[in-house]
């Protein structure tokens, strides 16, 4: 086993919010957070397209940071990257190590339109490759380097191996959603997974899946032995998630949230996507209706949200929506 020399940030949390496309915009991660997460995760990006737009903001005189935009009060960061071609690999991991505390690699992300460029989930069935993908990660990057899984293809047989490949390799931590490609997003994560993952390796596991409330938060670290949580679906229409989560944890209750309390936080997301020139309206539309989720009366809001892409206008609507709470 190759010695870890990359020592993980300390993380002020146990629960970790999940990169989601579409919804982990750096204003999203901000807010999160705030609200306590201990770990943000950057959407996923490819490989491909960091070298592309590197060498365009050269050329411009611009930094990386113009195309992966964050706030500095979200370290500790991790950006996500995807991909399997191994010199735009060493290539990217060069150009955004200055700007990360982790680096995190995806081989979880089930979604055709990854699977079928051989990234993502897709690796879990190519283990040479995947040595030789760590290996360059790990060589060339000057951050810790984690990496998130799926436990198969069609079934639970790949994560094992492919986790003994990571440790070797010197994979500083890895994330285990324990479903499988085939599965996507149905049916139950199977926790019992991750408990033996856990007992097989020795750097620490996140725990991913199923978890929706802090009572699950803190089943999932009891019943498996993990060391943190991710996030995701819950907490994109609830990221108070992580408030109650840390004071469930370190008291044992937590403040249930108000209506108008979500809807506050999604005016605090608003104005923080003003500083972003990536977050699209469609994305501002999206958070809109993700924090009415719940809500008395919502459905009818976000059925009129649908054809609205003027962030004034979405505003206006979800100040009037608040009002009539």
């Amino acid at each position: 086993m190759k010695e870890i020399t990359k020592k993980l940030p300390s993380f002020p949390g146990k629960a970790f919010l999940a990169p989601m496309a579409g919804i982990t915009d750096p204003a999203f991660r901000l807010l999160c957070k705030e609200f306590g997460a201990g770990l943000v995760v950057t959407e996923l990006t490819s490989i491909n397209a960091i070298v592309a737009k590197e060498r365009l903001l050269k050329e411009e005189k611009k930094k990386i940071t113009e195309f992966i935009e964050f706030s500095e009060k979200e370290r500790p960061l991790s950006i996500q990257l995807f991909g399997s071609d191994l010199k735009m690999l060493e290539k990217a991991v060069k150009i955004i190590s200055p700007y990360a505390d982790i680096i995190d690699y995806n081989m979880g992300c089930p979604a055709p339109n990854i699977t079928q460029q051989m990234a993502g989930a897709a690796l879990l069935q190519e283990p040479k490759l995947t040595r030789k993908i760590f290996r360059t990660l790990v060589e060339n990057s000057t951050k810790p380097v984690t990496l998130k899984i799926r436990s198969g293809v069609s079934k639970p047989d790949k994560f094992l191996k492919i986790a003994k490949i990571a440790e070797e390799e010197g994979i500083s931590m890895i994330t285990f959603h324990p479903r499988t490609i085939k599965q996507g997003y149905s049916g139950k994560s199977d926790w019992s997974l991750i408990k033996k993952l856990k007992q097989s390796v020795t750097m620490p596991v996140v725990g991913n899946g199923d978890i929706t409330s802090p009572e699950d938060t803190k089943r999932m670290l009891e019943e498996t032995g993990c060391d943190y949580v991710m996030i995701g679906r819950a907490a994109s229409s609830n990221p108070f998630l992580f408030t109650q989560v840390n004071d469930y944890l370190k008291t044992g209750k937590y403040q249930q949230i108000s209506a108008k309390r979500k809807l506050k936080g999604f005016f605090s997301y608003l104005k923080y996507t003003r500083r972003y020139l990536s977050i699209k309206p469609s994305s501002i539309r999206m958070q809109a209706m993700n924090f009415t989720k719940g809500c008395m009366g919502a459905r009818k809001l976000r059925g009129d949200l649908l054809g609205v892409n003027d962030v004034e206008t979405i505003e206006k609507m979800m100040k009037d929506f608040y009002k009539s709470l």
